[in-house]
Order: structure tokens, then sequence, then C-alpha cells
């Protein structure tokens, strides 16, 4: 079974990815296979913080879309390109599958074979040609090992209908013969004397000692089977390499981590009802049949420090929702079925986890605790914020012990490592914790940077405000903006895009709004700044 993946929302802060490393860590204590991820990469303040504390960054994770990795097809269903015709039939009634991949002796995936393939080859197919292993003609003719020298059987396929005399005159036997015969014993003298590739005796006959002697010293293969000449003849042209037989431009494959719906869609424009399922090796799998696509697992998911879909993962309506943790506003998440979901009225999602630690008994370990402080500082502002909870402050408190540090000067380091904008564009500088809200079918973006330097942010505002103009006009959003938040003024600065001026200005009564207007004591976008917004635009 895979692991629930525990993740934030898409523009990875502080809070995000070090609850989703908690929580994962918490889990897996109590029992649970889970695995943090990122929805993005993660900020400089971040990147501190887990170097401060020895923790490796999540993964990335892309989207939670249901793949074919996660339908019920049928695995290890395929053939090997040495298998012969007959087993193929065989395994394709056994199946009731009408096409079949095949393999190479490495795993490699080389083309597919259908029943019209095999029915084709019987109707129209080289029947006088052989090209098969010794034991593909055994397992075949249910046939007994009477002398093996070679692995691999190729030649002419001879069945005697003349005379004796005649056949000697008119037919030339060499190591490309191979003849199928009775208790003909002139015939099977003359081929081992000239020895012939194999001998295939029918009808239980027996080689005269005689004769054996002579195909021992020219090393000519011999099986006896108990079938009569005309079945055995069939089932000869039926144990051919399958290889000799396979499709491979017409046959369209997928990977084991193409989405499901994108494979639907393909399906549904060419018509077949069965593909070859590949891994990145190029090796088969098995084969998704387009009947079994409602037999899925989709991926179980935990949300962290948010609940709403245009802030998570790709794909999200495909997952399984088994628990949020969160502490902003309910948003449009809808689940199926009841889930545990615990939001609180606390600074950081970081508080509610430690709650969680306690509740459960577990231990929380010197490197967690160390994240989890740094959520705390990081959302709250070394608790300046407006949000900040007495909750968030004793939390902290005992946080700082177990992970042995002044919070109040690691708070200061990690603002300081965050607000560095050393190789940031200025897209990275607005998008670096940015979110979009939806109010009345309108489009609002809210980006926030804090820094203990506001002069090397405002030294480029014309940048960010024609950054800002370009995102509402090609976007489509009614309203954009930075805050820009001053952690040791305890205020924010706003940048914005020209046509949406009125609206700020309204929204925070500030009639004759500017860019780079300052406001004192603004430092929560999500408790101060997006109400305010959302209030003015519902109206």
């Amino acid at each position: 079974m895979e692991k629930t993946l525990i993740f934030g929302h898409q523009k990875p802060d502080t809070d995000s990815v070090t609850s989703s490393i908690v929580l994962s860590y918490l889990k897996n204590q109590l029992g649970e296979d889970t695995e943090a991820r990122v929805l993005g990469n993660i900020n400089n303040e971040t990147e501190f913080v887990l170097k401060y504390f020895g923790v490796e960054t999540p993964k990335y994770l892309n989207d939670v879309r249901i793949q074919i990795k996660d339908v019920e097809y049928n695995k290890d269903c395929f053939l090997n390109e040495k298998d012969s015709i007959f087993k193929s039939y065989k395994y394709m009634n056994e199946t009731k599958i009408g096409t079949i991949p095949v393999i190479s002796d490495e795993g490699k995936y080389i083309g597919a074979v259908s029943m019209k393939d095999v029915a084709s080859n019987l109707i129209s197919g080289k029947l006088s040609w052989l090209h098969t292993s010794y034991d593909n003609l055994l397992e075949a003719l249910d046939g007994k090992e009477i002398l093996r020298y070679d692995s691999e059987i190729e030649g002419n396929i001879i069945v005697p209908s003349y005379r004796s005399t005649t056949f000697k005159e008119q037919i030339s036997i060499d190591r490309d013969s191979v003849l199928i015969i009775g208790d003909r014993h002139s015939i099977i003298e003359y081929a081992v004397e000239n020895s012939a590739s194999i001998i295939i005796l029918t009808n239980g006959v027996k080689m005269k000692e005689e004769h054996l002697e002579i195909a021992k010293k020219n090393h000519v293969d011999v099986i006896s089977t108990k079938y009569d000449g005309l079945t055995t003849a069939n089932l000869v042209v039926l144990s051919n390499y399958i290889k000799d037989k396979i499709k491979k431009e017409e046959i369209i494959s997928v990977n084991e981590n193409d989405a499901l719906f994108d494979v639907l869609e393909m399906a549904n424009k060419k018509k077949y009802s069965n593909y070859p399922v590949l891994n990145n090796n190029g090796e088969c799998l098995g084969i998704f049949r387009v009947s079994t696509a409602e037999n899925n697992h989709p991926k179980k998911v935990i949300l962290v420090d948010h609940n709403e879909k245009e802030q998570s993962v790709v794909g999200l309506d495909e997952a399984e929702i088994v628990e949020i943790v969160d502490h902003h506003k309910i948003g449009n998440i809808g689940t199926s079925m009841p889930i545990n979901f615990r939001n609180m009225t606390v600074g950081c999602t970081e508080t509610i986890l430690y709650l969680m630690y306690k509740e459960s008994g577990i231990k929380i370990p010197k490197e967690i605790a160390g994240l989890m402080l740094s959520g705390i500082i990081s959302d709250t502002l070394l608790l300046t914020s407006p949000t900040t909870t007495d909750t968030d402050r004793k939390a902290l408190e005992e946080l700082a012990k177990i992970a042995e540090v002044d919070y109040t000067k690691y708070g200061m380091e990690m603002f300081k490592a965050g607000s560095s904008l050393a190789g940031k564009s200025i897209s990275d500088i607005i998008h670096g914790d940015f979110k979009n809200f939806t109010v009345d079918n309108q489009k609002l973006g809210i980006g926030q940077i804090s820094t203990m330097s506001t002069d090397e942010i405002m030294s480029k505002k014309e940048e960010i405000i024609s950054e800002l103009n370009e995102m509402a006009e090609n976007e489509n959003y009614r309203a954009v903006a930075l805050f820009v938040t001053d952690i040791l003024k305890n205020g924010s600065y706003i940048l914005f895009n020209e046509k949406s001026k009125d609206i700020f200005a309204e929204s925070f009564d500030v009639p004759n709004i500017e860019e780079n207007h300052f406001f004192e004591g603004m430092v929560s976008r999500k408790k101060q700044i997006v109400p305010k917004l959302m209030n003015h635009l519902d109206k």
C-alpha cells in the first residue's frame, strides 16, 4: 500500500513545510505510513530552518491524480519474445485478453501480439519454415526428448509424402531441414546421414538403434511425440517464436506514471481496449484494460496549513483526503466521507501539532521541536502578529527548551536569512509567499514578503509594480498586490497594480492611497489584509 502523503500549500512557507514534516513524524510514530512532501521550491527562510536543525527537504509532489499504477491492471501479464505461438494462444485463452505485450529477455517491451495475429499466421503465414527453441517444440508437441544438441532450431519443415526412393531423388536434406516422419526408416536413415537439423518422430515411433547412433555422430536433434503426422505438422508451425509475429509501431503503450484521465481520453480516440504498461526504464509491467479503469486506488493525502483547492496540489479532486490540520478560515474543499479536520484560531499550524503531540503522548525530539518553533516564529512574526494567541506563546516557550535555542535570537537569524534577495527575480519576490482568492467571481492575488531591510525591496519598487500590472492584465486579476512587511517596524508597505488603486483605497479606508503606503501594525494577511478586501469586494 502506498504511503499517505502530507503537504502544505502551493507556495511553501516555513509553517507549511515544517508542519508536513512534523505531522508525518507524529503519524509514523503512531504506526501509520506517511511521507511529507512539498508542492514547490522552498524559500530562503525555510531552507535556513531545515539546515539549522539538520532535516532534509521533503521531495517535490507534482500532482495526486490517479495514475495507471493506482489501477488494478493485469500485472506481469506478458509473453517473452522466445515463447511460441502455441504458448501465446494458450495464454490469451487463459487470461481472456486478446492482445498481449511481448518482452525481451531483459524485460524490455518490444511489441505486442494479438489473437488476430495468431489466426492470420495460421491462414496466410509462412507455414514451411520453423524458427524456435527445442523447448518450445517439446511443449507444443507434448514431446519426449530423444537427442538434444541445439537449444535453437531453424529450418524448412519437411513432411514426406513420396515413396522413399522418390523422396531421396527429389528432396535434399541438410542442416536446415526439419523432418516430421513416422516409421519410414529408410528416410530416417537418409536424414541422419545428411545431418538434418531435427527429426520429429510421430505416433510414438522409435528410431532404430543404428540410426540413433548415426544421429548422435552427426549431432541430429530428435524428438518423439504421440501425435499423428497432421497434428504434429500443425503443432510444429505453432511452436515458432512469437517474436517473428509481433506488432511494434501499431501498438500504443502507456507509462505506469501516466494519469488515468489522460490515458482514458487517449483510449477514447484510439478505440483500443488494451495497452501495455511500461516503467521509466522501458520494462513491461503488464497490461492496462480500459474496462478495469474503475478498479483504482486514489492516493491518500493529508493537508496542512491550507484547506482550499486553489492553494493545493493538482488533481486533489481525484485523491482521498483523510485529514486536514489548519489554522485558516474554512475554504471550499469537500470530501466524500467524514474525516479528521483539526482547525483552530491560533497563529500557526505548528501550534495545533504541538497540542496533538501532547494529546498522543509522543515525545517531541529536538529537531522536531526546532521545526515547530520555527513555524510559530515565522507565522506570528516572533509573536508580534495579531493572530498570536496565548497558546502560541506557551508552545513556543516549551519548544524552545526542547530545541535548546533562544527563540528571540534564533528568530532574528531566521528572518535575516529569509530576507535575502540574492539571486531572486522580481517574480520570485512577488510569488515567494503568494495566495489567490476568489470573491464573487473576482480573482484576487496577495503576495507578502517579510524583511528586516525594506530598502532593498523598495529599490526595486518600479519593477515590482510593472510586474504586478502585467500579472493583472495577463492573468485576469481584479486586484493584485505585494505587501512588504517590515519585521522591525511591525507594519507593511503596499505595492499594487495601478487599476486596483480604488479597491485598496476603499478597502483600507485610505482615500488617496499611493504605492509604498505604510500600514502601521498590519502584518497578518489572514487576519488584517484579506478580510478587508473580501468585505469590500463582496458588497
